[in-house]
């Protein structure tokens, strides 16, 4: 049914006199912009656009296309870079060049590409809603799974392997259901799966102060809040390179356009450590930049997750990058303030806890329909709380919902300190639950190393507070030692390279190894003060520099080996 516009407000209009239920995609005007049913007050219909609504004027026609905005899923989704709602960028260029015109549309997928389709389920097969029924590589090395879709099922009537578009049947179910390399699914609806796991396995990033301090699970959430330039997108870009997902979703959401220039511009041209080939290989990128339609920021983060459900469905680790969850708040914040609802703390709609926790409950290890073992999702939400006020309400209610918190300090980024993680603010849950997993795969050791260098590092802030007023020679000679092992510990072990090409990445062994040597000195160094060794000394013991070397090192047993019997020789010295 055709309703008409009635009043336009930014990006939010009203119509009158259409049928609609909420969340339904609409047309709007004779450009036909994309639009969605967010409010019904009795004969009128509230939609937010998600293109720009200059121009448009009351009396223009609106129509409803009865369904909910829905992403478009299947093989072609890796190596594509999107707009929030779906809309291929690269695509998009083509046909009109570097600005995206109103009203323009584009499918998901490519609607021409076959696809080399081998079934692994056969005729008379009894299948459910998310079963497995054949495979399509995807990206060189990466299978995709073709899915029953959800909700369907019954007898495999007809299925063939062959080459088909995503849009071609590959075969059909006994009730007549064709099946389709295609799923079509609501943003807004979470993918059902067989049962939850616990987050019992680390998400392994390669950055020592994660993977030490404060470690992610997979499936887990964690939250990355920081002031401009303290290095948020380094900081997320490093993950994407480096952690041991399958598949890597990011999401600028609202970002400068130079800053999301440089990840589409970067990322295709990065090498998969992994495989050596194109990152991008197993990489969507969806772009929305701070300059885009303000209501497709919303879109953009449900956008990203919904595919980040289907690849955990098919038995992937997938690891969710969005950037920044705070632009996705002010986008609400616009709409709910045009919307004239009754706003919350400092102007937010009253619902931001609300969404911000169903957003994030999109994360989870499980058991999927697929019949796979596990897959999961990981999500890791940047907030850019102005002027690095982490007492805002996005950091606050965001804090209510992730279990690691790694909180970016602009001092540190300003001391060169990289990655600029403040190690007193940040914190993670998954600590107690990672123990086993770390015991069984590292060193029984591992956990009380990392507590040992925590409880350094918390005892170096009380004493700095005290050679602010007495100065560092007024202290006992243990508090002078336990301020140069805090030293260490900040620029031997906490400091990484993001851009060189060994200390980018530290595996676990390496990190227990550097902490081991650390402590090591600690201990000798303890040893010789009982025994009277001044402490002048202990602190200009000269293979404990060498420690630093170990970062840059592919073969760090052998140097760190060394290290350890050149301090032991040179405490023995000093008697």
């Amino acid at each position: 049914m055709q309703g008409t516009l009635f009043r336009v407000a930014g990006p939010v209009v009203v119509a009158k006199g259409m049928a609609a239920k909420m969340y339904d995609v609409v047309r709007v005007g004779k450009e036909r912009l994309m639009g969605e049913v967010i409010q019904i007050a009795e004969d009128k219909v509230i939609i937010q656009v998600y293109e720009d609504t200059s121009g448009l004027k009351p009396g223009e026609p609106v129509f409803n296309t009865n369904k909910p905005l829905s992403v478009e899923l299947g093989p072609g989704l890796l190596t594509s870079i999107y707009d929030g709602i779906q809309r291929p960028l690269p695509v998009l260029q083509k046909e009109q060049g570097d600005y995206i015109f109103r009203g323009l549309d584009a499918p998901g997928l490519d609607p021409k590409k076959k696809w080399d389709f081998k079934a692994t389920a056969k005729k008379g097969d009894k299948v459910e809603g998310g079963n497995s029924i054949g495979e399509v590589e995807e990206t060189p090395g990466l299978i995709h799974r073709v899915m029953v879709p959800p909700g369907k099922g019954g007898k495999i009537a007809e299925l063939k392997s062959g080459k088909y578009t995503v849009d071609e049947a590959i075969g059909a179910l006994d009730d007549g259901t064709e099946l389709k390399l295609k799923q079509v699914w609501p943003v807004r609806k979470p993918r059902p799966v067989a049962k939850k796991l616990n987050p019992t396995l680390p998400l392994i990033t390669g950055q020592r102060i994660f993977d030490a301090l404060f470690p992610v699970a997979k499936g887990g959430v964690a939250a990355i809040p920081g002031p401009f330039g303290a290095g948020k997108t380094v900081a997320q870009q490093t993950l994407a390179k480096w952690c041991d997902a399958d598949i890597i979703v990011y999401v600028g959401c609202g970002e400068r356009g130079n800053e999301m220039t440089e990840v589409l511009s970067e990322f295709p041209a990065l090498t998969d450590p992994k495989s050596g080939k194109p990152l991008m290989n197993r990489t969507i990128l969806i772009a929305n930049t701070s300059n885009m339609p303000v209501a497709a920021r919303e879109a953009s983060v449900y956008t990203g997750v919904t595919l980040a459900e289907y690849y955990r469905d098919m038995g992937y680790s997938v690891a969710m990058m969005a950037d920044s969850t705070s632009r996705w708040a002010e986008a609400m914040r616009e709409i709910s303030s045009r919307l004239e609802e009754m706003p919350g703390e400092e102007g937010y709609p009253a619902y931001l806890a609300t969404r911000l926790a169903q957003f994030y409950e999109r994360a989870g290890r499980v058991h999927p329909l697929s019949g796979e073992k596990e897959g999961s999702v990981t999500l890791i939400g940047a907030v850019s709380p102005p002027g690095g006020d982490f007492s805002e309400p996005v950091t606050q209610n965001t804090l209510r919902v992730t279990k690691t918190f790694w909180a970016l300090d602009a001092k540190l980024a300003q001391r060169r300190h990289f990655p600029s993680i403040n190690w007193l603010t940040s914190y993670s849950l998954y600590l107690d639950i990672l123990e086993p997993w770390y015991a069984e795969h590292v060193n029984k050791d591992y956990r009380s190393l990392v507590n040992e260098f925590m409880s350094i590092l918390q005892e170096e802030e009380k004493l700095l507070q005290i050679v602010q007023l007495v100065g560092s020679d007024a202290l006992p000679e243990r508090e002078q030692l336990t301020l140069e092992v805090a030293r260490m510990i900040r620029e031997f072990f906490l400091q990484q390279s993001a851009f060189h090409e060994v200390d980018t990445f530290s595996d676990l062994q390496k990190t227990r190894r550097i902490m081991k040597s650390i402590l090591l000195y600690r201990d000798l160094g303890q040893e010789a003060l009982q025994k009277g060794t001044r402490i002048q000394k202990i602190l200009e013991v000269k293979a404990k520099n060498e420690i630093v070397n170990s970062k840059f090192e592919k073969n760090y047993e052998k140097l760190l080996d060394s290290v350890e019997k050149a301090l032991q020789q040179e405490f023995a010295a000093l008697g």
